[in-house]
């Protein structure tokens, strides 16, 4: 049995369709990925979120973390960070994804690609990320 202000809205509040439900989720992945200078969406237990997340500490870049397990809404996130990544929802993990001065940067592999190839540290840079 619901109690309080969550009984009354199931009460009145009809079902949200799901076309509508993903926009507002794009526009909340847009709105978060645009607050901070790196924006990781994460999942708490992956270890390549693990590893991403390291990897900007370990550059001495704290970046802002979601973790979608830990959010109430961390599904409809996460189908509308798939949606953006192109991967349309099949087996391959999404997270983590990486926004750096609010642009996409993509998953695990295009952060360590850029890393690798040393358009990251500019990127940084230039969102205001890093200083040095």
């Amino acid at each position: 049995m619901q109690y309080g202000a969550a009984a009354e809205q199931a009460w009145y509040m009809p079902a949200m369709p799901v076309a509508v439900a993903a926009e507002m989720a794009a526009e909340r992945v847009e709105r978060l990925a645009s607050e901070s200078a790196v924006v990781v969406f994460s999942v708490s237990s992956c270890c390549m979120c693990h590893a991403v997340k390291r990897l900007f500490c370990g550059m001495g870049v704290h970046p802002t973390v979601h973790e979608l397990d830990l959010d109430p809404r961390g599904l409809e996130l996460e189908r509308a960070l798939a949606a953006l990544l192109g991967s349309g929802g099949g087996a391959v993990p999404v997270v983590p994804v990486v926004f750096i001065g609010g642009k996409l940067v993509g998953a695990m592999d295009r952060v360590m690609a850029a890393h690798i190839n040393g358009t990251l540290v500019p990127l940084l840079k230039e969102a205001g990320a890093l200083w040095l």
